[in-house]
């Protein structure tokens, strides 16, 4: 009887544990920063008005920063008045838990950005980072109180990018990985509890001769500057490494000091927005306008340097903001910038199109339960089927009260639920299937 209780007790433990799972979203493109939920049980079809609304909230303030989701609370971030906020939210209902200021609003730009933070917050543990338009970066505990700050610009330099600061930075162990762009931090690497500088990395010099001829090359100047897109960490031969763009070029840099280990020109054009992609040994990376889509293959001499060949170069992936995601060898993304906007399927090895849709228009992109989803620049919402062979729409639906900014926050799938931002505006939808 003692063994079949505890046999008993061991299920019970098991199956509590099992209906517990979480599927928290808790930084930028979710848990591996690849834009990819690991849940099932999810709607594979929408009903004609698509999924059942849960709940909406107002007062995020104004912004293009996305949701990160954590241990029952939604963190994000807005202009409100004359500062940038962080908002604290009940994932259950969105009310209001805590918010506190980040550093200054405001519009920087042409005026076709509005004003507000343009990065997702990143949770680690108990903390919570964040950056704003101005590249005010800031530390917080998860219940409101500010830990540490620190501001690229006047701390270390940094050249705020014409659109202004983007990144949602990366916590790798005790570092926190961010891109300042200054002429001598490329990147930084911070003690994440601190905020004390750990390292600053070179500025690549770009190799490739710059044209703005068939998507080849970027403009002259200076190589300074930061990008609009965040870090991903990887590791090839026992080297551990960050690859990001800079203003010129996608790089790898050693994660132990900040080196340039390797770095490829042709994909960094004017605006790059994009993270880049690491699968199958490639790393992929992509950038709109006069840029494109191109993937090297790393190798590492008997000299212990690590070297990236390119495989293909492609115009056909021209991503604006919305990020690509690769299903059984595929490569999906909205192609944007000159090309008008439309999804594209090439095969992720060889950089053949395998078709494009123009009833799919550019827009960002996430996974969840063999389905992608589409949010177009419009607010429409769209689902997908991945498939090699020709684009499966599986439902859509129309965001309601749209403002007239474009819908550039990347859509969000976590424990069931489908998160849209709009300005101010954060809606909430039901997938569960029932």
């Amino acid at each position: 009887m003692k063994h079949f209780a505890f046999f008993l007790l061991l299920v019970l433990f098991s199956m509590t544990a099992f209906a517990q799972e979480s599927f928290d979203w808790p930084q930028w493109q979710g848990p591996d920063r690849n834009a990819i939920s690991k849940e099932g049980g999810l709607l594979q079809t929408w009903p004609e008005k698509g999924p059942p609304l849960a709940w909406k909230i107002k007062g995020i303030g104004s912004g293009m920063g996305g949701v990160a989701i954590s241990k029952g609370r939604i963190y994000t971030s807005g202009d409100v008045g004359d500062a940038s906020w962080v908002f604290a939210l009940k994932e259950a209902t969105g009310e209001l838990i805590w918010k506190a200021k980040l550093g200054r609003s405001g519009e920087i730009g042409f005026s076709v950005m509005p004003s507000g933070p343009r990065g997702t917050p990143t949770v680690d543990g108990d903390r919570l980072y964040l950056m704003n338009q101005y590249g005010e970066l800031v530390c917080f505990t998860t219940a409101g109180k500010e830990v540490w700050r620190t501001d690229f610009v006047k701390d270390h330099g940094g050249i705020i990018p014409t659109w202004g600061y983007a990144e949602s930075v990366l916590v790798d162990g005790d570092k926190l990985i961010c891109s300042p762009g200054a002429p001598n931090a490329a990147l930084m690497a911070l003690n994440k509890m601190t905020g004390k500088v750990i390292w600053r990395s070179e500025v690549p010099t770009r190799k490739t001769p710059s044209s703005d001829q068939g998507g080849r090359g970027g403009r002259p100047g200076d190589e300074a500057g930061a990008s609009y897109a965040s870090i991903i960490a990887i590791d090839f031969e026992g080297v551990r490494q960050y690859v990001q763009f800079t203003a010129k070029t996608l790089a790898g840099f050693s994660a132990a000091d900040g080196k340039v280990l390797w770095q490829y020109d042709p994909v960094a054009a004017r605006i790059t927005c994009s993270t880049p992609i690491y699968q199958d040994g490639l790393v992929f990376g992509s950038s709109a306008y006069d840029g494109g889509g191109g993937a090297v293959k790393l190798s590492k001499g008997a000299d212990g340097k690590i070297k990236a060949t390119e495989v293909y170069f492609t115009n056909h992936m021209r991503n604006h903001h919305g990020g690509m995601i690769v299903v059984d060898g595929a490569l999906y993304g909205a192609a944007g910038g000159n090309e008008g906007g439309f999804l594209v399927c090439l095969d992720f090895k060889t950089g053949q199109v395998l078709w494009r849709e123009r009833q799919a228009p550019k827009g960002s992109l996430a996974m969840a339960d063999g389905r992608l989803y589409l949010r177009a620049e419009s607010g429409t919402m769209i689902l997908i089927e991945p498939n090699r062979e020709k684009y499966i729409e599986r439902g859509r639906f129309e965001q309601p009260e749209r403002t007239r900014e474009q819908a550039w926050p990347h859509p969000v799938i976590a424990n069931g639920k489908l998160y849209i931002r709009d300005q101010g505006l954060l809606l909430c939808y039901d997938l569960k299937k029932k």
